[in-house]
Formats: structure tokens, sequence, C-alpha cells
């Protein structure tokens, strides 16, 4: 089961969570006050963690964190990272990079990643068993093979450093001789679902083992590519492959190696998407009196209007044959190797090297002309190292490390069309050139934290880091006309202390402050050296501090709870901005403070012995401090919650699991602008699911039926207002219902 999660009331949203609980207490007749489990036994699994490079109790980690296990995972119809970002309180999982359906945008109390190109970085970072990805276009991670997967909120800065200033998220795998035996997996469904799924592990002598995991998805698209004549794709069509092989070698009880080798491969539709043309409209010109408004507007002025679109949002009526298809790839192998000297001293050293590369683009007009078209391929590198030096010895604990990381990578663009001429007459082949963009970063650290208990119930811990950071990228915007190349590095010092207090053996008061930081971002989208040819360098440094006071553990015996208060401010946060204004599409940073408050709650209560809800609430208000008084903070929702009932009984010599679960995040602006005629903001959602499975009682299988968004709930991925046109980035999520099938051995 998940740790502390799952579940909450949003706002104005009561009267359906209650409902929810209801249906499902009166349809089986509960006793919500009746609780039969015997006290003397445990109700909830005691859950482990290694947030904190440290095996520890999650009541004992002085921070906020959400783990789930396989079991959560397949019973919440969670098949990758956005799902995982319905079930966390201040979490948001996006995904709208060049019409990629494989980018991963989480955001964590209003802090993430807004573009996908080269020179911008994540807010978040995302660890596979300790290293570090990072770049979440082209790697569409399966969460088959997972033991855990763990979400720290607020700035993660010395243990984990570098693009942490948001939250981390962990994703642990199983290790090649923890268990025996293996797992198939089968889903089949409607929009053409087809999921299938393997998993061994075997120990091939004492010393050793290895896994293997294999799994294949497959989901039918949203619409289809009118104008294209047997198009390769629907719109939004997914189908990905992916592989890992782990070998474990364990020479002495005190020594192992572990080796892994992983691979993804998707080949998708283009995500839905269309074009708000008349919203803005022959109103929206700049005049004397308001210089700043639309500053452009060529589609109109070029005589497009919304019926050049597809009528049917879901639909795409683009007529360039070579931006209906995206694909991702990825692969790496990454070697830990661990040395217990004794409890008090541990050696970990992990090494690794990955790739990532996608092909997509976006023909942002929406319609057959080739008058804005984008298309793009990427790719990225990067290598890594850390040494860990960790143990326990009395009331001490420590964690000391260097870590050392390595990314290169380039994002172009070939053919573009940007303003290509009329309605009346439009052009024959495309205007706008070649872009090309480039960054190298290195970045150094090293860091120790360091906990004491002063007795069994109170402890202490404080941490450092010190980071050095060099970058360097260069940029064409147009390719053989304008280029330019800029250097950058400096040091930062990050810190955190931490109390924690355990009292009645069953609650933990903690409290914490926190510091993070982020390098400067270059423009990702430089067209601005056209106007101002020294416009292309970093902005300053990200840094940020948190204040944090939690109170976690179980205060009754069928009562599990989690609360979070907190204030996080950031200096220097980048904002990405784009407009169509000048020379082309560019994107440039705007440099603002913000303050980030709010609350979490996440609980569990075993109502009986077969009845559990798990709830989750958060409240965030993102206040951002800026000169331009319209900015806001970007896909981030005032009001997150979640709401999951499950209910279990016997049925003959097996049982029965019934569980649904509700999801709700509230209205937000798509990017930091939030323009006057409210074009970018996104309404609220709410995003139903349901399983119900039966497993026999001495049976190695299960049988499940499903549904994921059962009301089928349309909603936005993100919103972008160039000046221009608005761009609306569509959720893939549609409704779908089918079978699963597992079998273990």
């Amino acid at each position: 089961m998940a740790a502390i999660i799952h579940g909450g009331m949003p706002m104005n949203k009561g009267n359906l969570a209650i409902i929810m609980s209801a249906v499902v207490t009166g349809a089986f007749g509960i006793d919500g006050a009746a609780v039969a489990q015997n006290a003397s036994e445990p109700i909830f699994e005691t859950v482990i963690v290694t947030a904190q490079k440290l095996e520890q109790n999650i009541y004992d980690v002085p921070a906020a964190i959400s783990a789930f296990s396989p079991q959560t995972i397949e019973r919440q119809g969670i098949t990758d990272l956005t799902d995982i970002g319905k079930f966390v309180p201040n979490l948001n999982v996006t995904g709208f990079s060049a019409g990629q359906t494989s980018s991963v945008n989480p955001f964590i109390r209003g802090i993430g990643l807004q573009d996908h190109l080269i020179t911008t970085e994540p807010g978040v970072g995302v660890y596979v068993d300790g290293v570090y990805l990072g770049r979440q276009v082209g790697q569409n991670w399966s969460l088959a093979n997972i033991e855990r997967v763990e979400v720290l909120r607020g700035p993660q800065g010395t243990l984990y450093g570098r693009n942490s200033i948001g939250g981390a998220i962990n994703i642990i795998t199983r290790k090649p001789g923890d268990e025996t035996g293996g797992k198939i997996s089968l889903t089949a469904g409607s929009r053409d679902r087809l999921n299938g799924d393997a998993y061994v592990n075997m120990r091939l002598t004492d010393q050793f083992a290895m896994s293997l995991s294999l799994a294949y998805q497959h989901r039918d698209g949203l619409g289809d590519f009118v104008n294209i004549e047997d198009p390769a794709k629907r719109v939004g069509e997914l189908q990905d492959i992916s592989g890992r092989v782990a070998m474990k070698w364990t020479p002495t009880d005190q020594l192992s190696f572990l080796l892994t080798a992983d691979g993804d491969d998707g080949d998708n539709g283009l995500r839905p998407y269309h074009t708000l043309i008349d919203e803005l409209g022959a109103s929206c010109r700049a005049t004397a009196a308001n210089p700043a408004t639309c500053p452009n507007g060529a589609v109109y002025n070029a005589g497009y209007r919304n019926s050049d679109t597809a009528s049917n949002h879901y639909d795409n009526n683009t007529g360039q044959v070579d931006q209906i298809e995206v694909t991702n790839k990825a692969y790496g192998v990454s070697l830990t190797v661990d040395y217990t000297v004794s409890e008090a001293l541990n050696f970990k050293l992990l090494a690794s090297d990955r790739h990532s590369e996608y092909e997509s683009g976006l023909d942002d007009d929406s319609f057959f002309d080739n008058f804005l078209s984008f298309p793009e391929i990427g790719h990225a590198d990067q290598q890594s190292a850390e040494l860990q030096v960790t143990g326990k010895s009395g009331a001490l604990d420590y964690v000391f490390g260097l870590f050392y990381y390595e990314e290169e990578g380039q994002n172009f663009q070939n053919n573009t069309a940007f303003n290509c001429g009329t309605k009346a007459a439009p052009c024959t082949a495309p205007n706008g050139g070649d872009f090309f963009l480039h960054q190298k970063y290195d970045s150094k650290a090293v860091y120790a934290n360091v906990g004491y208990h002063f007795t069994d119930a109170f402890r202490i811990a404080a941490g450092v880091r010190q980071t050095h950071d060099d970058k360097s990228a260069d940029t064409a915007p147009v390719v053989g006309v304008i280029s330019a190349s800029n250097s950058n590095d400096g040091s930062e010092t990050t810190w955190d202390v931490s109390a924690s207090y355990k009292f009645a053996d069953r609650m933990t008061l903690y409290g914490t402050v926190q510091s993070g930081y982020q390098a400067g971002q270059y423009p990702a989208r430089p067209f601005c050296l056209f106007g101002n040819p020294n416009c292309f360098v970093a902005t300053d440094n990200v840094t940020a501090i948190n204040y944090e006071v939690g109170l976690k553990g179980e205060p009754l015996d069928n009562l599990q709870v989690s609360i979070a208060v907190f204030n996080t401010e950031y200096t220097d946060l980048p904002y990405q901005v784009s407009t169509t204004a000048g020379a082309g599409f560019s994107t440039d940073s705007i440099v603002v403070d913000q303050t980030s408050r709010g609350a979490e709650f996440e609980g569990t209560w075993a109502v009986t012995d077969n009845f559990r809800l798990y709830a989750t609430v958060g409240y965030l208000d993102a206040n951002v401090h800026d000169p331009n008084p319209a900015a806001v903070a970007p896909l981030t929702p005032e009001w997150t919650a979640s709401l999951s009932p499950e209910l279990r009984f016997a049925a003959g010599s097996g049982e029965v699991t019934l569980r649904a679960d509700y999801s709700f995040r509230d209205k937000m602006f798509g990017e930091p602008s939030n323009d006057p005629g409210r074009f970018t903001q996104i309404d609220s959602r709410d995003l139903i699911n349901f399983d119900f499975s039966y497993r026999p009682g001495a049976g190695d299988w299960t049988v499940g039926v499903y549904g994921r968004n059962v009301t089928d709930e349309r909603y936005d991925n993100a919103r972008l207002n160039t000046g221009d046109y608005v761009l609306v980035m569509l959720s893939n999520d549609a409704s779908e219902f089918g079978v699963r099938f597992s079998k273990d051995f």
C-alpha cells in the first residue's frame, strides 16, 4: 500500500467527495464508527523510504513525502508519472513539449518546467535508483518493476542539489536477488488499449542474481489528421516498448556490484491541440493608448479564422505530413558499487551514462496552409558519478557525498515556417529557415548531512552542499544569418537544518528550514538577438529557502495522517514567456521573486477491517513579486485534492477489491502572463477512476476491470498566448474501460 496518501476533498467539490464515500459505505452496510481490527496487531504496514539516502521509516523523515507501492500503482490505474500527479497534494504533472506525448512536466508547490529546450532547467528532479534524469522529453519511464515511488515536496538542495528547488521524485526499482520469481500482466480495453509487461527475478548462484523486465503499451488516438491521406498515426496515438536488465554480483557479504541497462522506444501521434485566432482578432491590435496589446496579430491579418482549424479540437487540419508523428528514444547504463564496512560505515558509488532523443514539432496554426510550423528534433547525453559515505553509530547518523554531472544536448528546427504568406496567397515553401540551440553543462558538488538523537524521541540534523557549475551555450536563431555564444560559471552553497520529536511512539512533529539552488538559464528561443545582439546571457542563479512544520504518524490505531504547513521564498526565478512579435517565435525569461505558501494533508482511515479511505488535500498560494502586475505562477492550481475509498470482502475462497479514485485540480494559468482576456486560464478538472478485482485465496493470479476518467473529462494541459494567437495543448487523457490480468510465478 502507499504511505499516508490518496484522496481528499477540494473546495467547492465537497458534495461529490461525500457522495462517493456515502455510496460505498451505504451500499455495503458499513458502520463508519466500527473498527474491528485487533488492537494488538498493527493495521498499517511500516513504510521504509530512502528519501534522505538512509533507510528510514517514512514517519521519521523531517519533510513532506508521499510513497507509492506497486499494489497501489496497479489499483489506482497509474501507468506513468502523469498519473502519480493526480494523487499527491500540491503536485501537478502536465505534458506539452513540442506536441510530444512522452513529455512529463511535474510542478511541485508552484515550481516546475514550462519549456523543454536544452537551455531550460526543470525545477523538480526525477531520479531512478539514485541516478538523476536530466531531461524528461524522450524518457517515458515505465512503472513496471517498481518497488516504490517517493515524492518529496519542497527544496532538496543538500542531498539532491541542482534542479530540485521544487522537490524530487524518486523511482526505486526492485533489486536482483531480493526476491525470486516474477510476474506477467496484460491489459486490454477501449481505445484499442493493449498493454503487456513481464518481470522475472532470478538468483542463479549464491553470489549472482539478475532481473529482466519488458513492457509494451499501445492506445489508439483521439482524433484524425483530416487533411493527410493515409496518415501513419492518429492524433494522440501511443505506442511504446521498454526493457530493463539488472545484474547483481555479491562476491562477499560486504561487497556488491549492480549493473543495469535500460531502453525505451516510443512511436506516437502528435498530441492533440488547437489554436484560437478569432478570440484575439482585429480588436486585439496595438494602439497608441495600449501598445503592449497583441503587438503582432499576423494570423488574423493574413485572413485566417478559427473556422480554418478543425471543428473537433481532437482532430487536426494540418497539411504538414512530417509533423503528425512524434518519436522518443532513451537508453542508459548504470553501475552501483556498495561496500559495507560496518553499520557505522558504508560506501556507495553510482555511475551512469544516458542518452535521450526525440523528434516532434508543432504546426502552430492548426490549419492546412504552412503558415506557422516548427518541426523539431532534440537529443541529450549525460554522465554522472556520485560517491556516498553513510553510516550510523549510536545516536549519530550521517551522509557524506561527492557528485559530478555532465550534460550536453541540442535542439534543431529544420525548414520552419513563420508568418508565411496569406490565406489568399499561401506560401509554397517554408520561409523561417533553421533554428539551432546547444548547451553544455558541468556540475560538481560536495555535501554532508548529519543527524543526532539526543534521546530516542528527539533528533536534530543539519546539512550543507557546495556546488560549482560551468555552463556554456550557443545558438543560431536563423542558421547562417545570426548566431551567438556565451558561458557562465558560478558556485552556490545550500543548507538545511531540521528537528523532529516523536511523542507517544505514534506521532512525529518536525520543523525544517531548507535552501535550494538552480543555475541561471539562457533564453530558449533567442530571436531577441535581432534587436539586441547581447541578449543571449544567462539569468542569475535561482535561490530558495523553505520554512516548514509538519506532523505525521498514527494518532489512532486506525488513522494515519501527514500534515505540513510551509512558506518558501524564491529569488530570481525565471519564467519563460513566448511571443511571435519580431523576427521569429521568441521565448525569453522574465525574472521574478515568488513566495509559495500553503498546507498539505494526507490521510488513511481504516474504517473497518475491509474498508479504507485515502485522502489528500493541498492548498497553495503562489504570490509573484514582479514589476509586471499581470505575472502569475504558471500551471499551479490553488487547490488539489483526491479521495479514494477501497472495500475488500470475501467471495468464495478468494477476495474482491472495489476501489474508486477521485482527483481534483483547481483552475490555473497555462503560462506566467495573466493576459487581460484570460485566454490562458485553464479550467478546473475532476477525474474519476475505478478498479474492481478478484484474487483467489490460494491463487497466484488477479483479474480485474477498470475505468479511467470515467466521465470523459476533457481538459487543457497548457495554454500559451503569443500575442498573435492562443495555443491550447489538450490532454490525451480521455475515458477508457477495460480488463486486466496478472499472474505471479
